[in-house]
């Protein structure tokens, strides 16, 4: 606010002499000329009270009349000429001060001040985001659903001033200022106590290694997630410890190449890392065989890799392809490449150029060369979704979507990455399997992935108990608690135990005091249980069947109830 202060100082300093000049003179005219008495008789001048007094509410335009006497003709002569400064100097000053409230730079200063009072008064949680583009509107729009708090820093100013018109349940603080400046990182609350993490995810790799690097440097005690393309800037933040690099051709790639391979682990990932509670995604069965990729920049190189790796082989279609076996240049918009490249005898074609227009025709080209291709479809921007959704590709991949959706399930459940990691034990029929309780468990969306972990802090009534020494299995704790003999629709993914981890586990699995829970479920399930491990009285009757509210009267009144004895029904993947 200081800064706002002096700006306004410093913009109306002139204005104020000038007014100050005018009033000195007014003053000092009127202790100086003489007045009249009632007789008509020379009197002696105002004195500098009664001058100051007369010049306040003349100046002010209030004009009480001539006063303590009244004036003699050269004293109204020169309130005359009074009247017509204060006017100019009044005008002037105004003129000055609206130029002021217009001027782009004092008004970025109030509201850069806003901005940081704002943050200062953060009192949970929360999260910096970096950019607000496609990938960090959706990042932003899941943490809004979910209640979790967090602060903006948008560089184009544009952007933050449509944040204003989103639906969003609260008022998030936002800021038209460069991210990578450590200044403006701080101003977010990057050494705010509550901050719990900081997402970079502007278009601008460099931004986001800058980003990287300050969070490491200022904080280092918090985590952070950035987005990056190409090796060099990637490597460059892991040699920082940056936590989290999500690398959004890299994950298509792998992801396209487990389709291949493993298409039921890859339908499990699929469900666990997509935006939760969203429409289910139809299945992804890409073929086996030859492969036709059109642009070979970084997202083609990524995408030949992994391929390769899983046996398909490829013809590259670029137009700086070189003289290689298998490339051939152009774009792939015509046929006449497609038919060089070999699509009569390909299983599949990767439409991976960044132009949507340049992909969406490559892809209607060849379905109509050949109708039973399997079609992946780069889509660069997200406002063309109803073009590509018109088209209908058998697998369209919005690099802005698959960073969005890490993000989300690393920051909304960080046990899992190690799931993610363990379910490559699993084998294809199991996978399914879970694959099918989700769905049924779920319904038609997504499943919401979360985890809590039995202390003090996230689960107080299921710590006490333990701490007690009462002994709870996994099952125990997942009836619904408002019917107890319903069973949450909840599916326990993982478990960790110290430096064990137990991998779908049984509902006889005795819990322990610091144990952390990984499960997949809908949102109203989510906060059915979390509602049962922080509160006594409800975890009591889902583990009893006893309703107890803690009031001597609801306690009197239970006695003389029958009491529920239904139980939920374990199920198993």
């Amino acid at each position: 606010m200081n800064s706002a202060f002096f700006l306004a100082l410093r913009r109306m300093r002139a204005p104020i002499i000038v007014l100050i000049v005018i009033y000195a003179v007014s003053i000092l005219g009127l202790t100086l000329i003489p007045g009249v008495d009632a007789n008509g008789q020379k009197a002696s001048p105002l004195s500098f009270f009664h001058a100051f007094y007369f010049v306040s509410y003349t100046a002010t335009t209030i004009g009480f009349g001539e006063i303590p006497v009244a004036f003699s003709d050269g004293q109204r002569l020169w309130v005359t000429l009074c009247i017509y400064l204060t006017v100019v100097g009044w005008s002037y000053s105004l003129v000055t001060l609206i130029a002021l409230l217009q001027d782009k730079g004092f008004q970025n200063t109030l509201t850069t001040n806003r901005f940081s009072r704002r943050v200062r008064q953060i009192e949970q949680d929360f999260f910096v985001i970096c950019g607000c583009g496609e990938t960090g509107g959706l990042v932003a729009g899941n943490f809004d659903r979910i209640g979790q708090p967090f602060v903006v820093i948008e560089k184009n100013e544009l952007r933050v001033e449509e944040l204003d018109l989103l639906d969003f349940n609260t008022d998030t603080p936002a800021l038209a200022a460069d991210a990578s400046l450590p200044d403006n990182l701080q101003l977010a609350g990057l050494k705010h106590p509550r901050c719990r993490g900081v997402l970079a995810l502007t278009n601008d790799e460099q931004a986001n290694l800058a980003i990287a690097i300050a969070v490491r440097l200022l904080n280092p005690g918090i985590p952070v997630i950035a987005r990056a393309r190409s090796p060099s800037v990637t490597a460059n933040m892991a040699s920082f410890g940056t936590d989290f690099i999500v690398n959004p051709y890299e994950r298509f790639a792998e992801h396209l190449a487990l389709a291949v391979s493993s298409p039921e682990r890859y339908r499990l990932i699929e469900l666990l890392t997509s935006l939760p509670e969203t429409p289910i995604p139809e299945p992804h069965r890409p073929p086996h065989g030859h492969w036709i990729i059109c642009g070979y920049g970084r997202f083609g190189h990524a995408i030949a890799d992994r391929l390769r790796d899983t046996g398909i082989t490829l013809s590259i279609i670029d137009p700086a392809a070189g003289d290689a076996d298998h490339q051939h240049i152009g774009d792939g918009t015509e046929a006449a490449t497609l038919l060089e490249a070999g699509i009569e005898t390909a299983s599949g074609i990767v439409a991976g150029s960044d132009n949507d227009v340049n992909n969406l025709s490559i892809a209607v080209t060849a379905s109509e060369l050949k109708p039973e291709l399997f079609v992946v479809a780069r889509q660069n921007q997200a406002a063309n979704d109803a073009l590509f959704a018109a088209y209908g590709a058998d697998f369209t991949v919005l690099p802005s979507r698959i960073v969005a959706q890490e993000c989300i399930a690393i920051l909304t459940a960080p046990l899992l990455a190690h799931f993610l990691g363990l379910i490559r034990t699993l084998d294809e029929a199991r996978c399914r399997r879970l694959v099918e309780r989700l769905q049924a468990e779920c319904g038609e969306l997504t499943p919401v992935v979360w985890d809590v972990r039995l202390n003090a802090g996230e689960a107080p009534a299921a710590w006490k108990a333990l701490m007690s020494g009462q002994q709870i299995a996994l099952g125990d704790i997942l009836p619904d608690g408002a019917e107890r003999s319903r069973r949450l629709p909840t599916v326990p993914l993982l478990i960790e135990r110290g430096d064990d981890y137990i991998l779908l586990p049984a509902d006889d699995f005795r819990l322990e005091a610091g144990d952390q829970l990984l499960f997949a479920s809908p949102r109203r399930a989510q906060r059915s249980l979390e509602l049962t491990l922080n509160n006594a009285n409800e975890l009591e009757y889902v583990l009893t069947g006893h309703e107890n509210s803690g009031s001597l009267l609801a306690r009197l009144l239970a006695d003389g109830r029958p009491r529920p004895t239904g139980k939920a029904q374990p199920t198993t993947d």
